[in-house]
């Protein structure tokens, strides 16, 4: 239990920090880009560009405040759950620092949604034109690509025993 605690202890430091980041970069995009120009970092591949989106990933269900929020508690709750129920081998240390970036950039934004009922977006890849996105979308978007390549590629089956909703006792055949 005394590893169980330190390394949940872990989370809440690695969450706030994200989140303290996330915060801070959004708080700077209001107070410098907000009603400016966008600042060009490399020619034709990155800006900063001020952005209200007040609607969820690449701008879907735009207005749609109170049921984005409800889809992100849900969320939330769900890696909360898997976050407690990750066993405490060592093995596991990557998969309670990407739930944790999960969980930063998705309060996050939620705490955006609850201040100004839209979400403070300022990172624009001019290059491919991809939409624009903040700090805690990185925290997310990165954290999801490492978790999905260790569970494709580094841990077996045995390994993930532990989400199984199943109780042992039933599995075996007496």
């Amino acid at each position: 239990m005394r590893k169980r605690g330190f390394m949940l202890l872990i989370d809440v430091f690695i969450t706030v920090l994200l989140l303290a980041v996330d915060q801070f970069t959004k708080y700077l995009a209001i107070k410098y880009l907000k009603d400016a120009p966008s600042v060009v970092l490399i020619d034709g591949v990155l800006e900063l560009s001020y952005l209200e989106n007040r609607g969820s990933a690449f701008g879907m269900l735009q207005n749609q405040k109170f049921f984005i929020l409800f889809v992100g508690f849900v969320f939330l709750a769900v890696i909360l759950f898997f976050l407690f129920k990750l066993p405490e081998d060592k093995k596991y240390t990557v998969v309670h620092i990407c739930l944790a970036a999960i969980i930063a950039g998705g309060i996050g934004n939620m705490i955006d949604r609850f201040r100004f009922d839209f979400v403070v977006d300022f990172i624009y890849f001019v290059l491919i034109h991809f939409p624009v996105f903040n700090f805690a979308d990185c925290c997310i978007v990165v954290a999801v690509v490492v978790l999905f390549i260790m569970f494709l590629f580094v841990y077996k089956e045995k390994d993930l025993e532990f989400l199984s909703f199943k109780q042992n006792k039933y599995r075996e055949v007496k």
